[in-house]
């Protein structure tokens, strides 16, 4: 039965290290939600590495699970995509930040412009799925550092937006806001 359309209109973002079972609680929360989902893939397979990870992701979803791709124009993606009946799983923000880097986007207008699509509160579930790059040592080079300021100004802007923020490690959600 679908979701009564604004009864549960909610922002979630879920973080967590790698492997840390994000993506697989951030996928149980969109499927018992009771809307369509949409996964929204930032991911871009540029190795067998990364290809095989988008394969075991897709593996994991059942069939009404609708997949797609956006690897750099995310607000207009969940801007075309957000509707009362349906709940969005965005995975994730850090691939998402990369993209934006290698592409040479501005990455602090690319923030400004996805909580400026949040504050207008887009309907339905959308749930945000991203590595939490800010726990270990300062990485040596100067991209890696701007690339972890990045997501750490992002973490803390979307956590603003976002009614929930919850912080999953070994495959266990501490909820930190909401």
């Amino acid at each position: 039965m679908p979701a009564e359309a604004g009864a549960t209109d909610r922002l979630v973002l879920v973080l967590g290290g790698a492997r840390s079972g994000k993506s697989a609680f951030a996928e149980r929360r969109v499927g018992e939600s009771g809307r369509a989902p949409v996964y929204i893939a930032t991911g871009q397979a540029f190795d067998a590495e990364m290809t095989a990870r988008i394969d075991a992701h897709k593996a994991r979803r059942p069939a009404p699970w609708r997949t797609v791709e956006a690897p750099l124009d995310l607000v207009a993606t969940i801007e075309s995509e957000a509707a009362p009946d349906r709940a969005l799983l965005v995975d994730c923000l850090t691939l998402w930040v990369s993209n934006l880097m290698l592409a040479e986007r501005d990455v602090d207008a690319e923030a400004d412009r996805l909580v400026a699509c949040l504050t207008g509160r887009p309907p339905g579930l959308i749930v945000f799925v991203s590595n939490e790059v800010g726990l270990s040592i300062v990485p040596e080079n100067a991209m890696a550092r701007r690339f972890r300021d990045h997501a750490g100004r992002l973490h803390q802007l979307i956590a603003a937006a976002c009614d929930e923020a919850i912080f999953v490690a070994a495959g266990l959600p501490l909820t930190l806001k909401g």
